[in-house]
């Protein structure tokens, strides 16, 4: 062997190409995870939030979204990468380090959070039912909470795979859907570069802001993605494997992520472009109806089939997601129809009591934002762990960007507490 010559060198083009081969089917195969999780990044919570905000306020707050999208991106990771290394969930982590009664306490808020996410999501589908086949709300609700038991039903008998495959493909469903009316629709290139400057217009704006934060970087699935890695991958030990698919990890998310930060923008630049000015969009059945008078009756369809996609997709997700939590933090497990049944009757409440489904949407989300802080503080904490992370420990500048996150969304809620107290 020649100095100039490696081992690599040495072996034949046709190994080398199945070896590289391999390695890309590898890394393609290790993708699926962040999309179950990504389907919670565009559920009708965010479509409310995001159609709102654009009406009322043109592209003044892009740059919530965009900020939004870049933190949940990071906050995913991290969740994905705790569960990849330890081989455990978040819930699991923190019930392991905390006594009976905090982990109770614990457990009970992070259930508030999973259930308002699950009453968006059903009350979201109901709306979509009822702009596509004009059924009852109440009636949609159970048709909604029917179908989410059935993608759960899924998952809890032919595994976390065909799961996996089945939310992918209602995602694509949902970006076509919301996308679409932007090519009919363009948006302004400078009412967008304007959009990415930060600044608020009064306390509705701070409102619709802090609903957009909780509906993009949602509390439930991060303690869902931890589980999803873990089930997917087991116990990986430290090394090459463990390596090569925690940087697959980190594309999953990526990727992901940029595809529901895309739709997410989309419905603003879209409610910003073909809806601003327009009277009686305070509603998702008047920004539908809106969005079909001004782009057409087709664009108007794929609206509807992207929020009904949403509804039926995110739903399921959420009650995994309360699942997970329960199994972690109080070791218990109940049947997936009786946990879809107590998580659907909130929804069934809301859409039977004739409350604005909108409005409940909005406020849905404002309360996941109050949750994030309980989720993103013990997460931090356990991945900056160096005895339970080893060289997965996260790194200083990892650690500012999720304490500057964390500090940002504390910070977010209390303009808002302080402007509902002092009344403006």
């Amino acid at each position: 062997m020649s100095t100039g010559e490696s081992s690599a060198d040495l072996v034949s083009p046709g190994v080398q190409g199945g070896r590289s081969r391999r390695r890309r089917w590898v890394t393609a195969s290790s993708l699926g995870p962040a999309f179950v999780a990504a389907v919670a990044y565009v559920d009708p919570g965010n479509v409310a939030a995001n159609l709102q905000a654009g009406a009322r306020y043109g592209y003044l707050l892009v740059w919530v979204l965009v900020l939004a999208t870049a933190s949940a991106g990071i906050v995913q990771f991290l969740s994905a990468k705790l569960g990849l290394t330890t081989g455990a969930s978040l819930p699991e982590l923190v019930g392991r380090r905390t006594r009976r009664s905090g982990r109770l306490a614990y457990w009970l808020q992070a259930e508030a959070v999973a259930m308002a996410t699950d009453l968006a999501e059903v009350v979201g589908g109901a709306i979509a039912l009822y702009l596509l086949f004009d059924l009852p709300l109440l009636l949609g609700g159970l048709v909604a909470g029917a179908v989410s038991l059935f993608l759960l039903l899924v998952q809890d008998r032919r595994g976390q795979r065909p799961f996996e495959r089945v939310i992918t493909g209602l995602l694509l469903v949902i970006a076509i859907g919301f996308v679409a009316g932007l090519f009919v629709a363009p948006p302004s290139p400078s009412g967008v570069v304007g959009g990415l400057v930060p600044r608020f217009d009064g306390l509705d704006s701070v409102l619709l802001a802090t609903a957009m934060l909780g509906a993009t970087v949602m509390p439930h699935v991060v303690y869902l993605h931890s589980a999803l890695t873990r089930d997917r991958f087991g116990v990986v030990p430290p090394g090459p494997e463990r390596r090569r698919l925690l940087s697959a990890t980190r594309v999953d998310v990526g990727i992901a992520m940029v595809l529901a930060g895309a739709v997410n923008i989309s419905m603003l630049l879209l409610a910003a472009s073909a809806l601003r000015g327009v009277d009686g969009v305070d509603t998702i059945e008047g920004a539908h109806a809106a969005v079909t008078a001004g782009l057409g009756p087709v664009i108007g369809l794929m609206f509807a089939i992207g929020l009904l996609a949403s509804g039926l997709a995110s739903a399921s997700v959420g009650s995994y997601a309360g699942s997970v939590i329960m199994d972690g933090l109080i070791h218990k497990r109940i049947p997936v129809v009786w946990r879809r049944v107590i998580t659907l009757i909130p929804a069934l409440i809301v859409l039977g009591s004739g409350v604005d489904p909108t409005s409940a949407l909005i406020i849905s989300q404002v309360v996941l934002s109050f949750g994030l802080p309980f989720v993103l503080v013990p997460l931090l904490r356990l991945t900056a762990d160096r005895d339970l992370m080893g060289e997965q420990v996260n790194g200083r500048v990892t650690q500012v960007a999720g304490w500057a996150i964390t500090a940002a969304i504390v910070g977010l809620n209390g303009v808002l507490i302080v402007g509902v107290v002092t009344g403006g």
